[in-house]
């Protein structure tokens, strides 16, 4: 974290302030400020403007050390000498007592304070103070506070629950979150039962802790029998979406009604828990599941004020999981729809083929990677591909008019490379609903001589040639404007020579691109392993090349098109 530098002086910072008092919630007993890693304030809620006197707008751009701490006496103190700027360099939550605040008429507030780090807008980090009015004489807070937990750590918790869950769309890692965050900070157990988009019941996790650790049980977890409609049990009911229970071993003692109450019956014998506070876990709109929250022998019993915490922790978990379903729904249509656009590949005698399209991990949207590969007219291979700029519905759309496009000019005219990519340049900047694209575009040829690519590269990375003996080079003599800048300038055709079985990679940037790295190191990682997988089947070269080279820090789409021509007369396949 980027503490408060010492030399920041009390003046207006310019940087990103939300100076409307209404962008954080109103706490009622609670003061709440977010600062920058400047320290300087940027939001207020409407509570802070009461307890300090003093309005947003004269809050909002100072400096919160040099505008609100001070000591007993009311004097400014140095940064080093004030416990909460210790706790923003700590970067972790912290708390404490008998600190002042200057209010707006120069009078002291005395305060309990809590800070925690927070992630702003654009990624800055910050932190979140929370402050509530004490007695002087004892610094405690003047609200009556929970018996277990102090409203200052309630409201901790469900901010650290809020930042952690919304910050991963995997349904899992936010379970497991969920999880750290209330054991055993709350309870000795955590159990979380889901229900499926296919509406089955699945008890996803029961932990505890053990030595500071979050342990699983994985015996007890697995698929519950279906809710029961008529059951009036605690986990059937909050599983229905019905209010929040508190629950123990002696609410399971009698004759079970559904099988969720001997799933139930075996959870609190195994486990030995002897209270429990079970609360559905609702989405926008349906109910998601249940969160359960168990104590042995030697805690105290759960209560009502941490039933009521409970609720909470599992209304921002249901809005967690609900955007984590949404975003894995998403991914799952775009996936889909992405693959539907790429073809299958010919069948060439002697040519042996093989594509790999991989989305990028991160992404819900469709992507304008492609490859493509057809029998031309005159009997040759056509092959291709490219890579239509964005990750978006457009580019998926561009790349499938770009591809249809260049099939239709490839089968009808009889043109080298170079006249059929040119007029589909013409296309892309007339026609098409693409910006711009990267191809290669070429044919592959047998003739007397053996097997060859006569081809054009339009702003593509280049192909890599293996030979069998292990020996590999990037074709990268030619390199063309890419396609959509309305360029008019003459493309060029190559030919190469293809041995017997070589090995020609065609590939997208998501193979070689890695963030901080240059282009270079990309490009000899994939020489390096796609020579040492020469001998390899073509699907095993493929799916082990993704592998080994795909730069695990890199989260783009990557399209893979290999080619392996047969063996010489007297040489062996070794395939």
């Amino acid at each position: 974290m980027n503490a408060w530098s010492p030399d920041h002086t009390a003046g207006r910072h310019p940087g990103p302030a939300v100076r409307s008092p209404g962008e954080l919630p109103d706490l009622v007993h609670a003061g709440m400020y977010v600062v920058d890693d400047h320290g300087s304030i940027v939001a207020v809620n409407p509570r802070t403007e009461f307890l300090l006197g003093r309005s947003a707008d004269e809050l909002v751009g100072r400096d919160a050390h040099d505008l609100l701490h001070r000591d007993g006496l009311g004097q400014s103190m140095p940064r080093a000498a004030c416990p909460m700027m210790h706790a923003f360099l700590g970067g972790s939550t912290r708390g404490g007592a008998h600190q002042w605040f200057a209010r707006g008429d120069d009078t002291l507030l005395p305060v309990s304070w809590l800070v925690t780090p927070c992630r702003l807008e654009g990624g800055v980090l910050g932190a979140a103070v929370l402050f509530y009015e004490t007695d002087p004489e004892e610094g405690v807070p003047s609200t009556a506070a929970s018996p277990t937990l102090s409203q200052l750590d309630r409201l901790a918790l469900l901010a650290e629950t809020t930042t952690r869950l919304t910050s991963t769309l995997d349904a899992e890692e936010a379970v497991a979150r969920l999880v750290r965050l209330v054991v055993p900070r709350l309870a000795d157990w955590a159990v979380v039962d889901l229900i499926t988009e296919s509406d089955d019941v699945w008890r996803t996790t029961v932990a505890t802790h053990h030595g500071g650790a979050v342990v699983r049980c994985e015996e007890l977890e697995g698929p519950l029998p279906p809710v029961h409609e008529e059951s009036l049990m605690p986990l059937s009911r909050a599983l229905r979406g019905a209010a929040s229970t508190l629950a123990g071993p002696q609410t399971y003692q009698g004759p079970p009604d559904s099988g969720i109450a001997v799933a139930q019956q075996r959870l609190f014998k195994v486990t030995g828990m002897h209270s429990a506070a079970i609360a559905p876990i609702r989405g926008p709109r349906a109910v998601l599941g249940a969160l359960t929250l168990g104590r042995n022998a030697e805690s105290a019993a759960m209560t009502d004020a941490e039933l009521s915490l409970l609720e909470d922790i599992a209304r921002r978990a249901g809005l967690a999981l609900e955007n984590a379903r949404l975003y894995q729904r998403q991914r799952h249509i775009a996936e889909t729809m992405q693959r539907h656009l790429l073809p299958q590949l010919p069948e060439v005698p002697g040519l042996s083929m093989a594509a790999r399209y991989v989305p990028a991990s991160r992404s819900a949207q469709v992507g304008g990677d492609w490859y493509d590969a057809f029998t031309l007219a005159d009997g040759a291979t056509a092959v291709a591909i490219g890579d239509v700029v964005g990750h978006n519905i457009d580019a998926a759309a561009g790349m499938a008019q770009v591809r249809n496009m260049l099939r239709a000019y490839a089968w009808a005219l009889e043109e080298p490379p170079s006249a059929i990519v040119e007029r589909l340049d013409q296309a892309v900047v007339n026609v098409t609903e693409a910006s711009m694209a990267t191809m290669i575009f070429g044919r592959v040829e047998r003739n007397a001589d053996g097997w060859a690519l006569r081809w054009t590269n339009a702003g593509h990375p280049p192909p890599l040639l293996i030979t069998h003996d292990g020996r590999s080079a990037f074709l990268d003599d030619e390199h063309d404007h890419l396609l959509g800048t309305g360029l008019v300038r003459s493309r060029t055709d190559t030919r190469t020579p293809l041995p017997p079985l070589s090995t020609l990679v065609l590939y997208t940037d998501g193979l070689i691109e890695s963030p901080g790295h240059i282009l270079d190191r990309g490009m000899a990682r994939l020489r390096q392993h796609a020579a040492a997988l020469a001998h390899r089947p073509l699907h095993v070269f493929c799916d082990l090349l993704l592998e080994r080279a795909r730069p695990a820090e890199n989260d783009d789409d990557v399209a893979l098109l290999v080619l392996r021509t047969p063996a010489g007369e007297g040489e062996s396949a070794g395939r």
